[in-house]
């Protein structure tokens, strides 16, 4: 699997920002849809940046990842191996698991952003700033590397994508994201985003579609072995957060200053 490298989106995001203000500014709605689609390239190269900086240390990685899973069980969290163990017998929904981790997590927000920008443009604001805070908060948490289950023997989790050709990752460090970045999950923020946000913005009888990406999502980071549960439920507390700081911050910059209108007197001849 290919994507973009992250110097490669911050050209692209670069391109769109001189397509917005030189090109096309004279035309208000590509300009729009040019400064959008600049800011998700920007948080796509943070992202694919991050990546590669998190890569500090595998010794300390597995340790804290260690320590989520004896975390988890002493919250009495679902053991993701049992998951795992429920799927690999059936080689399609194992296949399933790896390539809807590796494939729809970009494509699907990146459809969504357009969806939501076309048909419900005043919620587009609130939900473009919670994407960037969440995806933000996620990428400072994730400079402290934390090996996910896949790379820690001790929960007895292994690489479904590796076992069947299918993985994302090729050296340590690099593929479409970074390989220490398991905490928080993204993939989790993203779906909870797509999913929370039709389920609220729309009225039609498919918007269960958002709430079941969410929920697919959620279990194939854990089968695959690329995620903790807790990876997930932190990355949606922190959207709880980015959620409310979004809104407010699209009410403030949605303000118009009032222009005071002076009547000037009007000369009288006689």
């Amino acid at each position: 699997m290919w994507w973009l490298p992250w110097e490669y989106g911050l050209v692209l995001a670069g391109l769109l920002v001189i397509v917005a203000w030189r090109i096309v500014p004279q035309r208000p709605g590509l300009a729009a849809i040019a400064r959008e689609a600049a800011v998700i390239a920007a948080l796509y190269s943070l992202w694919q940046f991050a990546g590669q900086l998190s890569v500090l240390g595998i010794d300390d990685a597995i340790s804290r990842g260690e320590w989520i899973w004896d975390f988890e069980r002493a919250l009495r969290l679902p053991d993701e191996l049992v998951f795992q163990n429920w799927v690999r017998p059936s080689s399609f929904w194992t296949q399933f698991s790896n390539l809807y981790y590796a494939i729809v997590h970009v494509p699907l927000m990146g459809v969504f952003l357009l969806w939501l920008f076309l048909r419900h443009r005043e919620s587009y604001p609130t939900w473009r700033n919670a994407l960037a805070l969440t995806t933000g908060a996620c990428l400072v948490i994730q400079l402290l590397p934390v090996a996910p289950p896949r790379l820690t023997e001790y929960t007895g989790m292994i690489d479904t994508g590796l076992e069947y050709g299918q993985s994302v990752y090729g050296t340590l460090g690099y593929g479409i994201a970074g390989q220490l970045q398991a905490m928080p999950s993204i993939h989790v923020a993203w779906a909870a985003i797509i999913g929370w946000a039709v389920w609220e913005v729309s009225t039609s009888p498919w918007r269960w579609v958002g709430p079941m990406h969410f929920t697919i999502t959620f279990l194939v980071v854990a089968i695959t072995g690329n995620h903790y549960w807790l990876d997930g439920l932190v990355a949606m507390v922190l959207l709880v957060g980015a959620r409310w700081l979004g809104a407010r911050l699209a009410r403030w910059t949605d303000r118009r200053p009032e222009v005071e209108v002076i009547e000037e007197p009007v000369a009288v001849t006689t």
